[in-house]
């Protein structure tokens, strides 16, 4: 008790700290009125009432106590450490325990963060930590006792289960206790009148004999071996290597040293810092290095100023793998991705899961930009391959974001944002890319995440509003229903474009809230129009890829149309060609089922991206919208008038409806008409506008 920190007892809990990913670790001392902390990471307290303890209801236990959430424990959830700092909800605790079975106090880690998943095996590792510690102590207790006679010495060496070798001052084995005969292998007959170089590894003979003969304190190269616990190598019977752990205690005998050395096998507490150590810094799923032995990294690189090249990889499609599946089926996946990168990129470069489905790639030197650059597409060939997992195929793919540093250059955690800001463009270039890392980036992802809370506080201040726009008959101008289309009035600054903040919308945690809100105003609005001016009104609404994910989709629908009075008939959801694309599999089913409850389906933008005839016939689509740019360029070209016509050939052959969008004159909409079109839908017609000045219009016609 009260004795100052220790290095070998602090290196303890920062090993629990790391392996646990814990704020806190401590060995506490729990005594008759209070507890006390040999040794503390993350705690500013040095000790605390015994009332307040934790640890006094572990000793009371035979196994690790766990407290998942103290908040929620009637034994802690009023402790002044839970409800004030350091605000402890987590917390695990491994007794101290002497050979004896005398409870000294506790190894254990607490976080200001609850815990549930605090498995068998973390109980194990923790328990094996504070085994480390109790080591340590009773070492402790022997050296204290070294100090007495030689006798002492002896009957201590019959009763401990630590090997106790005596030696006379030519280093000749007088003593051989039991617990000697089992770490080495060797009976007492047999050694006793040995050279104590039977038990070391020859290296050490040399400089043991030398001290020896010098009548000095032995020495291990600088290190003395007397009084101090020290590892080294030692030799059994059957010549295999043990490591030991050996403290030398030293006397004089009529004049002459005498010397007695305390062996302990550490053999298993060494398997056990490795797995430990492999634990801290290696993800428990894939096997690569983890995300905070990767910054332990990135620091060594910058303090020594080497010269290294970061990729950042980022799996496509995996939450649809999870959403599909299950996690089971992606933690499967993400372990056959791992494997892929090992193989990729072999010894050349440093593989790390950063978390989720990233990956990093560290390559060192001042070529490793090249290299790196070679190995990124091969990473994501390797990664893009079909995946047979249980049974399944699975399809994913992977995009890429590379920067680098040279001597002198920026610091770890701005190279993995300059990677961030390179993946994140090339994402947005299409996937299946690499992009290398340029300053106009950074800029770029920054104004992006800006607007990105900008539209958070548009959302709760109302800012976004629905605009209309009218679909007409081309045969007699009529209008037929309206598209309606989200608009942003900022007031510092009036309506932005959509092409401004969609693009951010679609990919932000507000993405389904906004999505609902459009569906259930435009139809409020709809209901309300073909009740009073026009019963055959329809309105069109366009979703987001977002809306498919949570598979709600058809729920939401349905109960849209009931709250408004809506007709399912009067309704069409519209999507584009790449959001059908990329969510095929999640969309087809709900998407048939809204069509047999009579909701229209409408391609947008036809004609510019890539869907395939097996799409038009695996798709529940009634409609298809002839893409602006075939139509709005002035006079039309021939190659655009031979794509109107291929349209509707294709829709003719397959049922369907179309509307051409864009018209903009007079001659656009008669040759559009002309060739069988019987909606049309821009500027000719009417542009956007507010929900009033659209029920103007209607009223009007």
């Amino acid at each position: 008790m009260d004795t100052p920190p220790e290095e070998e007892f602090d290196r303890i809990v920062r090993m629990a700290s790391r392996a646990f990913q814990a704020k806190t670790a401590l060995v506490a001392f729990v005594h008759r009125d209070r507890q006390f902390f040999k040794a503390r990471f993350g705690m500013e307290l040095f000790e605390t009432e015994r009332e307040l303890s934790f640890c006094a209801h572990t000793i009371k236990e035979n196994h690790v106590l766990v407290v998942p959430d103290a908040t929620k424990d009637e034994r802690f959830k009023n402790n002044s450490l839970v409800t004030g700092d350091p605000f402890i909800r987590f917390y695990a605790g491994a007794p101290l325990v002497t050979p004896s079975g005398y409870k000294l106090g506790t190894l254990c880690i607490i976080d200001p963060e609850p815990r549930e998943n605090f498995s068998i095996r973390d109980c194990g590792l923790l328990q094996d930590l504070a085994d480390l510690v109790m080591e340590r102590l009773e070492l402790r207790r022997l050296q204290a006792l070294e100090k007495s006679s030689r006798s002492q010495f002896e009957m201590i060496s019959a009763s401990t289960s630590d090997a106790i070798v005596c030696t006379d001052s030519q280093g000749v084995i007088t003593s051989w206790n039991d617990a000697a005969t089992t770490v080495f292998q060797w009976n007492a007959t047999e050694v006793l009148g040995q050279p104590f170089d039977v038990v070391l590894h020859p290296s050490l003979h040399e400089p043991f004999h030398d001290a020896l003969r010098r009548n000095s304190s032995i020495h291990h190269g600088s290190t003395p071996w007397v009084g101090r616990p020290l590892e080294v190598v030692g030799i059994d019977r059957e010549g295999r290597e043990i490591p030991i752990e050996m403290s030398i205690a030293q006397w004089q005998v009529n004049g002459r040293f005498e010397y007695g050395a305390s062996i302990r096998n550490v053999s298993e507490r060494k398997r056990i810092e490795a797995e430990l150590r492999y634990a801290a810094e290696h993800d428990a799923l894939t096997g690569l290095y983890n995300r905070a032995y990767l910054q332990s990294r990135l620091r060594e690189a910058e303090q020594r100023d080497d010269a290294v090249t970061l990729l950042l990889l980022d799996l496509d499609g995996f939450k649809e793998v999870n959403d599909t599946f299950g996690h089971s089926t992606g933690d499967g996946v993400l372990r056959i991705v791992a494997e892929r990168l090992r193989q990729a990129g072999g010894r050349k470069c440093f593989l790390s899961r950063l978390g989720g489905d990233e990956f990093v790639v560290l390559v060192f030197g001042e070529c490793g930009l090249r290299q790196a650059e070679m190995l990124a597409p091969d990473m994501i060939a390797s990664i893009s391959r079909p995946i047979r997992y249980e049974g399944r195929t699975i399809q994913i793919g992977a995009s890429a974001g590379l920067s680098w540093r040279r001597c002198g250059g920026c610091g770890g955690g701005e190279l993995l944002g300059n990677a961030d800001f390179a993946l994140y463009q090339a994402k947005e270039e299409g996937r299946g890319t690499v992009r290398k890392f340029e300053e106009h980036l950074r800029s770029a992802a920054m104004a992006k995440a800006k607007l990105g809370s900008d539209l958070t506080t548009a959302w709760k201040r109302n800012e976004f509003e629905l605009y209309f726009q009218p679909q007409v008959a081309l045969c007699d101008g009529r209008i037929t229903g309206a598209e309606a289309l989200i608009r942003w009035n900022r007031p510092d600054c009036g309506v932005v474009p959509p092409r401004e903040f969609l693009p951010i919308l679609q990919h932000s945690v507000l993405v389904e809230t906004v999505g609902e809100w459009v569906l259930r105003t435009a139809c409020a609005y709809a209901s309300e129009w073909r009740r009073d001016l026009r019963p055959d009104f329809r309105i069109a609404v366009n979703l987001f890829a977002a809306q498919f994910y949570n598979g709600h989709l058809e729920e939401l629908v349905g109960d849209v149309l009931l709250t408004t009075g809506l007709p399912p008939t009067a309704l069409e959801l519209e999507l584009t060609e790449t959001v059908l694309l990329t969510e095929e599999k999640t969309a087809s089913a709900p998407l048939s089922r809204l069509r047999q409850r009579g909701v229209s389906i409408a391609f947008d933008d036809f004609g510019t991206g890539y869907a395939t005839f097996s799409m038009l016939k695996s798709m529940p689509v009634t409609r298809l919208k002839i893409d602006r740019s075939f139509i709005s360029a002035g006079l039309m070209a021939r190659e655009d008038l031979a794509a109107v016509e291929a349209i509707m050939v294709l829709a003719r052959g397959f049922g369907l409806k179309v509307t051409a969008e864009g018209i903009e004159t007079a001659e656009q909409a008669a040759i559009v008409k002309s060739h069988g079109c019987a909606e049309g839908q821009g500027y000719i017609f009417g542009r956007p506008m507010p929900a009033d000045a659209f029920e103007r219009m209607l009223r009007a016609q």
